[in-house]
């Protein structure tokens, strides 16, 4: 049986079909959902995997695409997405990836697919890759697509204290005119992880630019300044 096979088998006999339709409103999302929830999901996928090791760097790429394109339910993207950060495949994160991640944040265009590529694999690769991808995420920055934008602001989520500045606020510059919600929201969302790390600074960007009230609210969430 082929892992794309698998995968959908294992989430069908995960699935309960009753909490499909709230679970869908809830996202809404124009593909169906199976009804699967994430802990059983990831519990089913890992077993999967697990039987259905891949070989070569290229093959990954492969099953992870075509788990992604030929989705009809949603729980079957989640699970493109998982295999593309699982484990196994840890040395197969290359500059090789970029056009597949790209893809699938284009594709995607949600939060609950994008955030993930965005703070865990393109993350990843950046610190892996800082000279390649750097100059590739400026370039995301100031594209028309608002998922790569987004992808490029929240890009150092997990960076804390190795969080480069300069390149967090030449990603965040180009949307701050921007009125989409998932752009302000990013913004926030960003600033609020580096205040963790670097509060005053944070402050102090917040106060110097003209940042939206939802960003603002979100970058000093949990700063005690009004």
């Amino acid at each position: 049986m082929s892992l794309g096979k698998a995968v959908r088998l294992a989430l069908q006999e995960a699935a309960e079909p009753g909490k499909a339709a709230a679970m869908r409103a809830y996202m809404k999302s124009t593909m169906p959902f199976l009804g699967v929830q994430a802990g059983p999901r990831r519990a089913a996928l890992r077993r999967v995997f697990a039987g259905n090791r891949i070989a070569t760097a290229p093959e990954w790429r492969r099953a992870v695409l075509e788990l992604w394109r030929e989705a009809e339910y949603r729980e079957e993207r989640y699970a493109a997405v998982e295999l593309s950060g699982y484990r196994y495949y840890r040395d197969f994160q290359t500059l090789y990836t970029v056009p597949m991640y790209e893809e699938m944040i284009v594709t995607g265009a949600w939060w609950d697919l994008v955030d993930e590529l965005a703070t865990h694999r393109i993350g990843g690769l950046l610190t892996a890759f800082p000279d390649s991808m750097r100059p590739m995420l400026l370039e995301w920055a100031h594209d028309r697509d608002l998922w790569k934008r987004r992808t490029a602001i929240l890009s150092q989520n997990r960076f804390k204290d190795r969080t480069d500045t300069a390149l967090l606020y030449a990603c965040i510059e180009p949307s701050l005119s921007d009125n989409d919600f998932f752009a302000r929201k990013a913004i926030g969302w960003a600033l609020r992880e580096y205040a963790k790390t670097a509060p005053d600074e944070v402050v102090r960007y917040v106060r110097a630019k003209g940042i939206s009230g939802l960003s603002r609210r979100e970058a000093l969430k949990n700063l005690p300044v009004t």
